[in-house]
């Protein structure tokens, strides 16, 4: 049974054979659903909770 992912940075439902799936070098895996997320996270460094479009900020 298939159980879906969320994205890392921003919460959306990831859908299998999409996305992106990026693996750590201690093994831990983080899912994203555009490349968009994953730049935001790992190359800006930014805080999902502060970027309106997210669905961590709409918790808050």
């Amino acid at each position: 049974m298939y159980v879906p992912k969320r994205c890392a940075f921003c919460g959306r439902e990831v859908r299998l054979g999409s996305g992106i799936l990026f693996v750590r070098n201690d093994g831990s895996t983080r899912a994203y659903c555009s490349s968009k997320c994953k730049a935001n996270e790992l190359k800006l460094g930014r805080d999902p909770r502060k970027l309106k479009w997210t669905r961590r900020s709409r918790k808050q």
